[in-house]
C-alpha cells in the first residue's frame, strides 16, 4: 500500500466532516420511516430483555448499535400482545417511541446519528481500498462521490439494515483483498471478523460466499502457473476458516442461543409453522438447519420470511403497479436514481477499460466481480422495493469511475476538464434537492419532481415527510385537511401534531377509521404511495387514480402532494367501508359488516373489494344466495384485472362460489 501523505488523510477527513454534517441535517428533516420503529423497539428489547423474536426478519447488529444511545434509558414498554411477530414489532415500536420520545424526537436523532457510524465506515472502506487498488487521487475521489451520492445520502441517517451491509460487504472485501496479496493469520481473522458481521447485520450477508468464491478464481487465475495449486489450496483452506469464524461472529450476536425468545415465550407463529409451506430446497434447508441447530431460530425465521417477501409485495414501476417483482425493476430504477454525472463517469470508465488505460486485471476484477454477482442475485430477487436495496453498488460504481477517470487523465489533461464537469454536475444535481435525497431522480427522467411518476415505496415515499407536513400544516391554520398517508396506522401523523383527517390506504385495514364523505372540501394531502397506489397489485384498485391525472396545488419533499377545492373521493369512502366491514366481521359484529359493506357497494357497485365484501357479510348472516350473487359480481370485476393480477383474487371467489 502506498503510504497516504498528511494531505490526503486531511482531505479525507474534510469531506467525511462535511458527510457527517449532511447527515445530521438530513435526521432533522425526517420522520421516521416505515420500518425503524420495528428495528429500534427490537433492538431496545435485544439488549434489556435478550428477546431476538420481535423483529427476526433481519439480524441483530445495526439494531444493537442504532439503540446503543438507549443502553441506560429505563423506557416505558408496551405490553406484549403475542401478535404476528410482524404486527408485535410494528405496533409496539409505534407505541414505544410516541410514549418515550419528546416532541423534538432526542430519542430518534440519537439513534439514527448511532447507526450513522456505517455510513461514515462506508466513506473509510471506499477511501482505504481506492487508494490501495488505485491510488491516492481515486481514493480522494471515489470518497468525493460517495459522499455526494444521493442514495447514500438518503439511507446514511435510517436505522435500517442497508446501509450496515453495503459497509460491511466492502468492508470484507478490501480485507479479503489484502489476505489474497499476503496472507497471513491476523488479516484471515479480519476478514472473518468482517464477513460475520455482514451477516449479522442483514440476510443479504450470505451472498459474500458466492463473492469471495468468485474472487478465489480471479486469484488463482492471476497467479502463475506452478503457483496456481497452491494458490487454490491455501485461499479455499482460507475461505473456509472465514466461513467458520462468520458463522462464530454471527452467533455471538444472538448470545450463543438458538431459541429466539428468553424463556417463557413463545414466536408467533412458530418456525415449524412459518416454513410449513416452504418447498423443495428451501424447506430441506431451512428444516436441516433448524434439526441441526447450526444457525439461531430467530435467523432462519428471517430466512423464511425473505422468500415469503419477495413473493408478496406489489409494486409501482413506469406508471403501473404489478402484483409482483419484474426482472427489469433495477436496470430501470438504477437509470432513474443515478445522477447522470455518475452514469457520465461510468462510460468514462468503460472506455478507460477498453482502452486499456485501466487494465481488466485483479484490481477492477474485485469490484466488477462482487458487484455482477450482486446485481444478478437482485433482478431475480422479486424483492422491488426500492435501490436501497442495491445500496452497496454504489460505492463499487465510485470507485470503478474514479478508477477510470484518474487512468484516463494520467494520458491527456482533457479527460480531467470532461471527468471534473461529470463531478460537478454528480454533485450539483443531489444538493439541488438536499435535503428531499430520499425522491431523488435525475434530470433525464423530469428531475426529482417527476420521480414519483416511475418509482415508489423507499425509492420516494418511505413515509419521511411528517415534519414538512406539519410545517404545511402550520402555515395554513384554520383550513380543512385531509390526509391519505402511505405508513397509518404503523405511523401516525398525529405525533408530528398534525391534526388532518385520515384517509383510507392499502394498510388502513388494522383499524376502522371515521367515515368519509363522497365530496371533501379544503385541502387533500396525499403520500406519493397512495397518488401511485404501489400496495395494490393492479391499477384498477387504486382509490385516488383520479388525481394522478389532476394538477397539484403544491408538492411536500416531492413525496406529498396537494390538490385544493370541492374533490370527490368517492372511491375513498367505498374503500373505508370495506375495511370497516372486515374489521366488524372479525370482531363478529355481522349486522354493522352487512350496513358498512353495503355502503360500499352503493358508492362503488362494480368493484372487487366492495362485492367481495358484501359477500362475506351476507355469508356470515347465513344469506348464501345474496352472497353468491356479490361473490359472482366480485369474480367478474377479478377477470377485468391484468392477467398477473387475476390470481390474488380469481381462485379464492371460485371457492366462494362453490356450493
Amino acid at each position: 500500500m502506498n503510504r497516504l501523505k498528511m494531505p490526503v488523510w486531511s482531505l479525507a477527513a474534510g469531506l467525511i466532516i462535511l458527510q457527517m454534517i449532511l447527515i445530521a441535517i438530513i435526521v432533522h428533516g425526517e420522520s421516521l420511516t416505515f420500518d425503524e420503529g420495528d428495528h429500534i423497539f427490537a433492538g431496545y428489547m435485544m439488549w434489556h430483555t435478550g428477546d431476538y423474536g420481535l423483529n427476526p426478519e433481519h439480524p441483530p447488529l445495526v439494531k444493537l448499535v442504532a439503540t446503543l444511545p438507549l443502553l441506560q434509558e429505563q423506557l416505558w414498554v408496551p405490553p406484549l400482545q403475542h401478535r404476528m411477530f410482524k404486527g408485535e414489532a410494528y405496533r409496539d415500536g409505534r407505541d414505544f417511541l410516541e410514549r418515550n420520545d419528546d416532541p423534538n424526537h432526542h430519542l430518534l436523532f440519537r439513534m439514527r446519528l448511532a447507526a450513522g457510524v456505517f455510513a461514515v465506515g462506508l466513506s473509510v472502506m471506499v477511501f482505504l481500498m481506492g487508494s490501495q487498488l488505485f491510488g491516492q487521487a481515486a481514493g480522494l475521489l471515489a470518497l468525493l462521490l460517495v459522499v455526494f451520492e444521493p442514495n447514500t445520502l438518503a439511507n446514511s441517517d435510517l436505522v435500517t439494515t442497508d446501509m450496515g451491509v453495503a459497509c460491511l460487504f466492502l468492508a470484507t472485501i478490501y480485507c479479503f483483498y489484502r489476505y489474497a496479496r499476503q496472507p497471513s493469520v491476523a488479516r484471515l481473522s479480519l476478514t472473518g471478523l468482517a464477513a460475520g458481521l455482514a451477516l449479522s447485520a442483514k440476510h443479504s450477508g450470505i451472498l459474500l460466499a458466492p463473492m469471495l468464491l468468485g474472487l478465489i478464481l480471479v486469484e488463482i487465475a492471476c497467479a502463475e502457473r506452478t503457483r496456481r495449486k497452491q494458490m487454490a489450496a491455501k485461499l479455499f483452506g482460507g475461505f473456509v476458516a472465514m466461513v467458520v469464524l462468520a458463522v462464530v461472529v454471527l452467533w455471538a450476536f444472538y448470545g450463543f442461543r438458538y431459541a429466539a425468545r428468553p424463556p417463557g415465550l413463545a414466536m408467533n407463529p412458530t418456525l415449524s409453522e412459518y416454513a410449513a409451506p416452504l418447498t423443495g430446497v428451501n424447506s430441506w434447508v431451512i428444516g436441516h438447519l433448524a434439526n441441526w441447530r447450526l444457525l439461531p431460530e430467530s435467523y432462519l425465521m428471517g430466512l423464511t420470511d425473505i422468500h415469503y417477501a419477495a413473493q408478496q409485495y406489489p409494486i409501482f414501476l413506469l406508471g403501473h403497479d404489478y402484483p409482483h417483482g419484474v426482472w427489469w425493476y433495477f436496470p430501470v430504477a438504477l437509470s432513474i436514481k443515478t445522477t447522470l454525472g455518475l452514469i457520465g463517469l461510468l462510460v468514462l470508465a468503460a472506455i478507460s477499460l477498453n482502452s486499456r488505460r485501466l487494465k481488466l486485471g485483479r484490481e477492477v476484477a474485485y469490484l466488477i466481480v462482487p458487484g455482477a454477482i450482486y446485481l444478478t442475485v437482485a433482478i431475480l430477487s422479486g424483492m422491488n422495493i426500492g435501490t436501497r436495496h442495491v445500496l452497496f453498488l454504489y460505492p463499487l460504481a465510485a470507485l470503478l469511475t474514479a478508477a477510470g477517470l484518474t487512468a484516463l487523465a494520467q494520458s491527456s489533461r482533457r479527460w480531467i476538464w470532461i471527468g471534473g464537469a461529470l463531478v460537478a454536475c454528480h454533485i450539483i444535481s443531489a444538493m439541488a434537492v438536499f435535503p428531499a435525497e430520499m425522491a431523488y431522480g435525475n434530470e433525464a427522467w423530469g428531475g426529482t419532481a417527476n420521480t414519483h411518476k416511475y418509482l415508489s415505496d423507499s425509492s420516494v415515499d418511505w413515509a419521511q415527510q411528517l415534519p414538512h407536513v406539519k410545517q404545511w400544516v402550520d402555515a395554513h391554520p384554520g383550513e380543512e385537511c385531509w390526509f391519505a398517508y402511505s405508513a397509518y396506522p404503523e405511523l401516525r401523523p398525529q405525533a408530528y401534531g398534525i391534526n388532518c383527517h385520515l384517509l383510507p390506504t392499502a394498510h388502513t385495514g388494522w383499524e376502522i377509521l371515521p367515515d368519509v364523505p363522497e365530496i371533501i372540501h379544503g385541502n387533500l394531502l396525499l403520500s406519493a404511495d397512495d397518488l401511485e397506489a404501489c400496495d395494490w397489485p393492479s391499477d384498477q384498485l387504486n382509490v385516488f387514480e383520479r388525481f394522478r391525472w389532476m394538477p397539484m396545488a403544491e408538492q411536500i419533499d416531492h413525496s406529498v402532494f396537494v390538490y385544493r377545492g370541492d374533490l370527490n373521493v368517492h372511491e375513498a369512502a367505498a374503500l373505508a367501508a370495506i375495511q370497516k366491514s372486515a374489521i366488524l366481521l372479525r370482531e363478529h359484529k355481522r349486522t354493522e359488516a352487512l350496513i358498512a359493506a353495503k355502503n360500499a357497494v352503493a358508492w362503488q357497485p362494480e368493484n372487487l373489494l366492495a362485492q367481495t365484501a358484501l359477500g362475506d357479510a351476507l355469508t356470515a348472516l347465513g344469506d348464501k344466495n345474496s352472497a353468491r350473487a356479490a361473490y359472482a359480481l366480485a369474480l367478474a370485476a377479478a377477470h377485468r384485472l391484468e392477467a398477473d393480477a387475476q390470481p390474488l383474487y380469481v381462485p379464492d371467489l371460485q371457492q366462494k362460489l362453490q356450493p
